[in-house]
């Protein structure tokens, strides 16, 4: 048998999508900053900070959402999708993620003035979060949806610290806590659509090959946003901290 041709034949629906999911073995729930959250280990520092950095994450779906819809000339695709940008924007009375993000923050003792400056956003982050926008409105339609694939993953995040944080964390107020409730259904069904597009965009080898690189590629953006966090909030080596211990990294990003 040749194997080599073998390797050229494309997967079984049934197969990719196994290996799709076979990427959650490397989701950002494995890194050592999540461990530490869940496990009752991070200082309210190190949360506020997650909290802060993320938040630029946040605000940066519905751009992401929003550059899909404009590559894409499907109205039918359009139709779910524009979902996607309403539940982070927020739409007819619901606040949406975004301010149900701002709300954590506050949460967690950060006031809404310090995280829309944007001025905790460390440059490691936003890099990555830029990339990923980059990404989203240079790609095909097909390949920047199928990218956000790693909601695959999310629910269980979500339900990870919907079980850990109160306890671990009781500083924490309570009302903090509902994005990620939220989020346990939006993201069930925006897996639903995201994976019904990727099985059937992607049949030949060739294309499943680079559909499992973009994933890989969102999975990286993910994990170097908590490699940042690490160095400044753990190993206390922020940018610049052989220099100056004034945070002297560009904090207009939100204004550009």
């Amino acid at each position: 048998m040749n194997t080599q041709a073998n390797d050229k034949l494309p997967m079984s629906r049934e197969a990719f999508e196994k290996a799709l999911r076979a990427k959650g073995d490397l989701y950002h729930t494995q890194h050592p900053y999540h461990i530490a959250m869940y496990n009752g280990q991070s200082t309210p520092e190190q949360i506020r900070g997650w909290v802060a950095n993320r938040f630029y994450y946040q605000i940066s779906i519905p751009v992401k959402d929003a550059a899909i819809m404009a590559n894409c000339p499907d109205r039918d695709v359009r139709r779910h999708w524009v979902q996607r940008v309403l539940d982070h924007d927020g739409y007819d009375g619901a606040e949406g993620g975004i301010e149900a993000w701002l709300r954590l923050g506050e949460a967690v003792g950060l006031t809404r003035e310090e995280i829309l400056s944007g001025e905790h956003v460390l440059p490691g982050v936003r890099f990555a979060v830029d990339a990923y926008i980059n990404f989203a409105r240079r790609a095909t339609w097909q390949e920047a949806a199928s990218s956000s694939l790693t909601e695959l993953f999310a629910p269980t995040i979500h339900q990870n610290r919907l079980d850990t944080w109160p306890q671990h964390y009781p500083w924490i107020k309570e009302e903090g806590y509902q994005y990620f409730r939220n989020r346990l259904t939006e993201a069930r069904r925006d897996v639903v659509h995201g994976l019904e597009i990727t099985l059937d965009h992607y049949t030949t080898r060739e294309q499943q090959d680079r559909m499992l690189e973009i994933l890989q590629f969102k999975l990286d953006v993910l994990w170097t946003m908590l490699d940042a966090m690490t160095m400044a909030y753990e190993l206390e080596r922020p940018p610049y901290h052989t220099v100056t211990g004034e945070k002297v990294f560009h904090k207009g990003l939100f204004n550009e």
